[in-house]
């Protein structure tokens, strides 16, 4: 069965504990980053009791069970849902998209989220986040049957984007990597070999202000899992803690615009010309969010076997 593990504050210093419903059996250990809790402690994680748990979930303030010391790399275009709703042919993308996110941008899983004064266009994106559990060596061809070798667990991701950044000057780490775009939690949530199998039934859902905008299941990722940590093992180095988002389904704010507009883009409007038209209009979209906006997401199989929680996150004013 698998194990919740969170991170707290209650006095002001950061400590881990393992989650048994509402209450939290504390975990004495010396871990400053999630890489030392799974690289250290992995069988004082499973072993640990329900009856060790001591401390009301409600008397603590949570934070990201992925620290900041730990790599944050992203998938995109992962979904077919997600790239036709950006205009795109999933023909053009045979290749698995890979970019990073600055670990800063990671925050707690109710964190409120300030938008910077200069955005406006502020768009959310739920998906899989992928934990390492140990380093993967160059060269690693992973399976879809030894996940649990080398993942610990999942957890959940908003990967937050400035449209109105990311793609008028096409940088995805610049649009995404503002502090507090990464809501990470609340929980991570171990699996055991067998509940591995069970990703592709992991549903995600996210809600603005109570309005579903996001619903599909896991299986719809177009590289998982396996492939892509043996894509990343001959990159590059990957280490226990380290974050992998796992690319988002369709629902996003940004949408692409209607054929006869492309067509008016592409041949008879610049290139500086078209993007302002993106931003003009997408100020006029209210799927976009704004200061005073709830969101709401979860992940979770039907059954509610694999349940990882559910971030609510306010977006503020800077």
């Amino acid at each position: 069965m698998s194990r919740h593990i969170i991170r707290y504050t209650q006095d002001g210093s950061p400590q881990w504990g393992v989650l048994f419903g509402h209450r939290i059996a504390p975990l004495a250990v010396d871990a400053s980053s999630t890489g030392d809790l799974l690289s250290h402690h992995w069988e004082l994680l499973w072993s640990i009791g329900e009856t060790q748990a001591s401390l009301a979930l409600s008397s603590v303030q949570l934070l990201s069970p992925v620290t900041q010391q730990q790599q944050f790399i992203c998938q995109g275009v992962n979904y077919r849902s997600h790239i036709a709703e950006s205009g795109l042919r999933i023909e053009n993308f045979p290749f698995n998209t890979i970019f990073t996110k600055a670990s800063s941008s990671i925050t707690a899983a109710d964190a409120p989220v300030a938008r910077p004064a200069h955005v406006h266009l502020l768009d959310y994106e739920i998906e899989l986040g992928l934990v390492l559990r140990r380093p993967i060596p160059a060269g690693t061809v992973v399976s879809a049957s030894d996940l649990s070798q080398w993942l610990a667990g999942v957890t959940i991701v908003n990967d937050l984007s400035a449209r109105d950044v990311q793609l008028p000057q096409g940088q995805f780490y610049k649009g995404k990597s503002y502090r507090g775009f990464g809501p990470v939690g609340p929980t991570l949530v171990l699996l055991t070999a067998q509940e591995w199998a069970r990703w592709p039934e992991l549903r995600m859902r996210l809600a603005v202000n109570g309005q579903t905008r996001q619903d599909a299941y896991c299986a719809e990722m177009i590289h998982g899992p396996a492939a892509t940590l043996s894509e990343l093992a001959a990159l590059q180095d990957l280490n226990p803690g380290d974050l992998i988002a796992t690319g988002t389904p369709a629902g996003c704010a940004a949408r692409a615009p209607g054929k006869l507009t492309m067509f008016v883009l592409r041949h008879l409007v610049s290139e500086v010309g078209k993007w302002q038209m993106f931003i003009r209009k997408g100020s006029n979209n209210p799927a976009y969010l704004r200061p005073g906006d709830r969101i709401s997401a979860s992940i979770r199989t039907d059954d509610g076997a694999i349940d990882l929680g559910e971030q609510t996150t306010a977006i503020t004013t800077p």
